[in-house]
């Protein structure tokens, strides 16, 4: 039987373990489960054990068969409630580039910026 949270859960996919943690902290804080990944198939692999995931937090660049981008669609083509958030130092993404709904915010990003948008997706 897959295992349910209480607190909405949040997948964090980001390959940099210290980017990665500090994701983690900022939106544990914020009162969310959170579950990580380092790496697009991690993330599947977790999106196919958990039905109670409820938004992907990802990086753009992420090793494996996709990119966050990818990862992005085939979340959004396989499990169509989820959430989406994208984030990139790097690569600039605009609102073509995300399945419907999904949000991109560039780094640095900021505790209250991460926890607004949680906020706006989840409640």
């Amino acid at each position: 039987m897959a295992k349910v949270s209480r607190r909405p859960v949040v997948l964090v996919v980001e390959d940099e373990p210290l980017l990665r943690m500090n994701a983690v902290d900022m939106i544990e804080a914020a009162g969310y489960e959170v579950l990580e990944a380092g790496s697009a198939d991690e993330a599947i692999t977790i999106l196919e054990k958990r039905t109670d995931v409820r938004l992907v937090f990802t990086d753009i660049q992420i090793p494996g068969s996709m990119d966050g981008l990818k990862l992005a669609r085939a979340v959004h083509g396989r499990w169509p409630p989820i959430k989406i958030v994208t984030t990139s130092g790097r690569v600039s993404v605009g609102p073509n580039d995300l399945p419907d709904g999904g949000k991109f915010v560039p780094k640095p990003y900021t505790s209250a910026q991460i926890n607004g948008l949680l906020q706006e997706m989840l409640m």
